[in-house]
């Protein structure tokens, strides 16, 4: 096995929602600027991100989502030729520039060119350093700075077109990923796992719960250690049980107790601590077979120390 891929593209920086925004393109800067400066990069099998096709997106979203995405893309661009604005509002968070479009899919085609590099034995996993992010994307909605949501694209790509039977999605934002959970609610195959801050943004997470689902909600100011103690009575037994054949990481660092948009208080250590317990699951019944994707994250030396932190974990270093 060939190590660690590690998806990016330069389309993902283009992406902006204007002056201030947290998910801004810095946060990859501060990502590979980390990576050089620590020498990590340099053990990494470094990959550009395709785009992802429409049918690939209609795995995990509705023809009407993503043909609105479009269709608000090119009236942008038509706009900005007449002089117009240069951003389409989705939310009061959300909004698209001329480059989001291209961007969104250059995200949900890492996820997809990880899997198939992963499940082709060509690497053991990988990391995709892309945004926008994706979890709060739902079947049929954008929203929470998301548009496609890359890791529930994946999983179900991993299951329709590679034939897998189970995969696990491991979710370690700090806010619910409620989009993920829209789209794979009750589909058996997929065993969703994940802790997130309650209540917080979207306020979800916490109502009954598919039998599909693992939620761990927790209140603000939750260390480290105890995420680490619900993580071994909550996820792991369910993850043993379900034994998947790949696990697919929706990888936010914005639970760490530098990040303004959150109250966690996770560190590098407990980042590093996760990934080690869900690699060595992936080795028992994944052929160690893991595809994470960057989320949240947005004190940018915490996300930069924090990436690392998975990094060297998934590429043994």
């Amino acid at each position: 096995m060939n190590g660690t891929a590690y998806f990016t593209h330069k389309d993902c920086w283009k992406h902006e929602m204007g002056a201030g925004h947290p998910e801004c393109p810095e946060r990859l800067d501060a990502i590979e600027d980390r990576l050089l400066i620590t020498g990590v990069g340099d053990a990494l099998d470094r990959r550009e991100a395709p785009l992802a096709s429409i049918s690939d997106l209609e795995l995990a979203h509705g023809r009407m989502l993503i043909a609105s995405l479009r269709g608000l893309s090119d009236q942008l661009a038509d706009e900005i030729l007449a002089g117009g604005p240069t951003h389409a509002q989705i939310d009061p968070d959300t909004s698209m520039n001329v480059h989001t479009w291209t961007a969104a899919l250059r995200a949900a085609g890492a996820t997809l060119a990880a899997t198939d590099a992963v499940l082709a034995g060509e690497v053991e996993n990988a990391f995709c350093a892309v945004r926008p992010p994706g979890h709060h994307a739902c079947r049929d909605k954008a929203m929470g700075f998301c548009y496609f949501n890359n890791i529930a694209v994946a999983a179900k790509y991993a299951l329709e077109r590679h034939g897998l039977k189970r995969v696990a999605i491991v979710d370690f934002d700090v806010h619910h990923g409620n989009g993920t959970e829209d789209i794979i609610r009750g589909d058996d195959r997929i065993l969703m796992v994940s802790f997130f801050q309650h209540p917080y943004y979207p306020y979800t997470g916490a109502e009954t719960q598919a039998a599909n689902m693992v939620n761990l909600p927790v209140p603000a100011y939750t260390k480290g250690m105890d995420i680490r103690e619900l993580i071994e009575m909550m996820w792991i037994p369910r993850l043993e049980e379900f034994k998947p054949e790949m696990i697919f990481i929706s990888a936010g660092f914005d639970a760490h107790r530098e990040d303004d948009l959150g109250q966690l208080g996770l560190t590098e250590q407990d980042y590093a601590w996760i990934t080690m317990r869900l690699k060595d699951l992936a080795k028992r019944h994944a052929r160690g077979r893991i595809v994470s994707s960057l989320e949240g994250g947005y004190n940018l030396g915490a996300l930069a120390r924090s990436v690392e932190a998975h990094i060297r974990v998934l590429a043994d270093l």
